[in-house]
């Protein structure tokens, strides 16, 4: 199978959708299948406001057309909902292709967190953006939910895994700071609600690993905290598995990855009852769920590191991907003619 993978966010970009898309390819790959990704490294880009590390492909339409005519593939699947997906959305309706989406990002969320836009025209874009693919791919049974409260059809399940070589239990010298340690990870954006956990009053230090556009905001409003920056491999995992507990206060997540990578390095998490860490977190076994973010932070120090470890296990990229394949809209070929049916 030839699959054409299209996504607006893509390398150097460090967040989950681009880390999910990385372990997919390779998946996909390994499964004997050949991928090209189509992203913004191949074109003129733009800063995307309000978020400068993200770049905007700058007209695309027709060297993304030019690109999925030469590639003829078998099926195109369209991670995100920026430039580059909708040249190639528009492609597949005008070819009457079938194509598959995904639903990383609770965009109308993340829109209305940096402009006064009305949630119900937010959905009215993504609904009207999904609704003609075949299938739309997302994380959670309560992201699922949600989406099909608000109109959208044809929604199938496509969970996440985490690298366990990688993410695991490791010495917690690694830090020296005074303990307990409460850590959150990963982008640093605004609708991430990392002041929630800031503002926590909470024994010890607070770690913030990653970066964004709200980080030179935070250390002003925040001195006391520790912003140790964007760290990756071996160095991210070493710094999460030195934490006593993860504290993630997004209420927008569609899963949250990082929540299974903390769990993997037997680190707990405390969070709020929402979408992603509903789906994640089993409520006083790996972490704990709460309103009172403080509270939940304070009981998921006695949650046993092991049960963390133990729940992210569980949890393969290989399994994954074989969802995300059982997904694809695959478009046969026509069988080889004949030699005796081409004479004539």
């Amino acid at each position: 199978m030839r699959l054409a993978l299209v996504t607006d966010a893509w390398l150097p970009q460090v967040n989950g959708v681009v880390r999910t898309l990385g372990h997919t390819v390779r998946e996909v790959e390994a499964a004997g299948h050949e991928v090209t990704v189509v992203s913004p490294a191949d074109f003129r880009t733009v800063p995307c406001p309000t978020y400068p590390e993200i770049r905007l492909a700058l007209f695309a339409g027709r060297e993304v057309r030019r690109r999925l005519e030469a590639l003829e593939p078998d099926a195109v699947h369209i991670a995100t909902e920026g430039p580059l997906g909708l040249a190639a959305r528009n492609w597949c309706v005008r070819r009457r292709r079938p194509f598959t989406t995904a639903y990383h990002t609770q965009f109308p969320e993340y829109v209305r967190a940096r402009a006064p836009i009305p949630l119900r025209i937010g959905y009215a874009a993504v609904r009207w953006y999904h609704g003609r693919a075949t299938r739309t791919l997302v994380t959670t049974p309560s992201m699922q939910r949600q989406l099909e409260a608000r109109g959208f059809r044809n929604l199938h399940l496509w969970g996440r895994g985490v690298d366990t070589d990688l993410f695991r239990p490791r010495d917690k010298g690694f830090l020296d700071l005074p303990r307990p340690i409460w850590l959150y990870f990963g982008r640093v954006a605004v609708e991430k609600g990392i002041g929630d956990f800031l503002d926590l009053e909470l024994p010890g230090s607070k770690l913030v690993v990653g970066d964004g556009p709200e980080t030179a905001s935070l250390k002003r409003r925040y001195p006391g905290a520790v912003f140790a920056g964007y760290r990756h491999g071996e160095d991210l995992a070493a710094h999460i598995a030195a934490c006593d507990a993860f504290v993630f206060p997004s209420r927008t997540d569609t899963f949250g990855l990082v929540l299974l990578e903390a769990m993997a390095c037997g680190v707990p998490v405390a969070a709020y009852p929402v979408t992603g860490p509903v789906d994640v977190i089993v409520d006083g076994v790996n972490g704990v769920l709460g309103e009172d973010l403080r509270r939940a932070a304070l009981a998921a120090l006695a949650i046993d590191p092991a049960a963390c470890r133990k729940h992210a296990l569980a949890h393969s990229w290989a399994a994954c991907t074989r969802q995300f394949l059982a997904a694809l809209a695959v478009e046969p070929r026509p069988a080889a003619e004949s030699p005796v049916a081409a004479s004539y």
